[in-house]
């Protein structure tokens, strides 16, 4: 019989009781470690938070100042006209004056036509012309001595006219054989080729009158009474980002009714060079302006959660050293580079710029851009004492 057993049958329940807390977690063997280590660091105290480095940032002022609402829009830029040049004579494309990306004068010379048979008839015009002027003219000397009827002097008055007419046409002809631009502009396209034969109406040239450029947008109504004509508008090039300043030309007097908006046309009257019809542009117009705002840089602004959050280089606890503090923030308008803040930050506090992504709130900051930044120590290339 096992010792077991004998304690079972001298104590009964007592030795029982003694068997359960022997084998209960804590009370020793193997189960003491565990417990011991409670009251450790990894247990329930935790170890101490390691202090976080100082941040590397950049900050900036906190300044008051002007910005506006815009409304915003795509369009292309357009040429103010835009023409086919077409044949007015028929005959073979000869000597070509013009080239696509030209910018030439009105009634500069384009291409010549080469058709002999216009110059032929015009001599036989001019030829006619003077034979009928001469018979007319002799008539009335004789109408004037009364050798002449009244009759034969309008039928040779009628033949003159007539002669005059046709050799008009064919001069016409001749001068159209030089073909010329309508206005000044830029050849945006060359449609035919040397040597081709054309006849009326074949398009030879298409002619853009590129200054100023025009951009077409559709306002909705509500902004209506916030535009004025040549009020000054802002338009982003799609193709570079360069901003460009033009003025609105032409505002509809009617409203879309499918729409509820307004035509509203801007005029780019300068441009840099490269700037050409068809290049998409943001179109930025002005529908309200504050004087005075709480501006921040707009990068300056993170948002945390659908939450607007600038970090402030503010004092800590020892007065002296800058900590990173989160600030909530209600935004108000924004434009390319500043952002209006209506609340949580004030003018003169500095906000973090560059390296706020990455900070906690209480992270010790080190400025390196901005009001307060470290200067550089000098380096002379030699060890302090050597």
């Amino acid at each position: 019989m096992t010792s077991v057993h004998l304690l079972l049958r001298r104590y009964g329940p007592l030795a029982l009781l003694a068997l359960a807390l022997i084998s209960s977690p804590g009370c020793g063997g193997g189960d003491a470690e565990p417990a011991a280590q409670a009251g450790s660091p990894a247990g329930g105290g935790g170890r101490p938070q390691r202090e976080l480095p100082p941040a590397p940032v950049a900050v900036t002022e906190v300044t008051m100042g002007p910005i506006a609402s815009y409304y915003g829009a795509t369009a292309s830029l357009e040429a103010v006209t835009l023409v086919e040049v077409l044949a007015r004579v028929d005959g073979v494309v000869g000597r070509l004056r013009a080239e696509e990306g030209d910018r030439v004068k009105a009634d500069a010379t384009l291409l010549v036509i080469d058709n002999p048979a216009v110059a032929y008839r015009l001599e036989q015009a001019a030829a006619r012309t003077a034979q009928l002027g001469a018979a007319f003219r002799r008539l009335e000397q004789m109408r004037a001595e009364d050798l002449a009827s009244d009759e034969e002097l309008e039928t040779a008055r009628a033949n003159y006219d007539d002669a005059r007419a046709a050799e008009g046409l064919q001069r016409l002809d001749q001068e159209y054989t030089s073909v010329a631009a309508p206005f000044a502009g830029v050849v945006t396209e060359r449609l035919v080729d040397p040597g081709q034969t054309v006849s009326v109406g074949t398009p030879l040239f298409r002619l853009a009158d590129v200054t100023p450029l025009r951009a077409r947008v559709h306002v909705p109504s509500r902004e209506f009474r916030q535009l004025e004509l040549a009020q000054p508008v802002e338009l982003v090039l799609d193709s570079d980002g360069r901003v460009l300043v033009g003025t609105i030309a032409l505002i509809s007097p009617v409203i879309d009714p499918a729409t509820g908006t307004i035509k509203v046309t801007v005029e780019l009257p300068d441009y840099p060079v490269g700037t050409r019809p068809g290049d998409f542009a943001e179109v930025r117009i002005v529908t309200e302006q504050r004087p005075e705002a709480v501006l921040v840089p707009r990068v300056a602004v993170v948002t945390e959660k659908g939450e607007s959050v600038v970090f402030v280089a503010q004092p800590g606890e020892d007065g002296q050293d800058l900590t990173a503090g989160r600030r909530l923030v209600e935004v108000g308008f924004t434009d390319r580079d500043m952002a209006q803040i209506l609340s949580g930050v004030s003018v003169g506090e500095r906000v973090v710029t560059k390296g706020q992504r990455s900070l906690k709130p209480g992270q010790p900051l080190r400025v390196l851009e901005g009001p307060g930044a470290e200067s550089a120590a000098p380096d002379n290339g030699q060890r302090q004492g050597a």
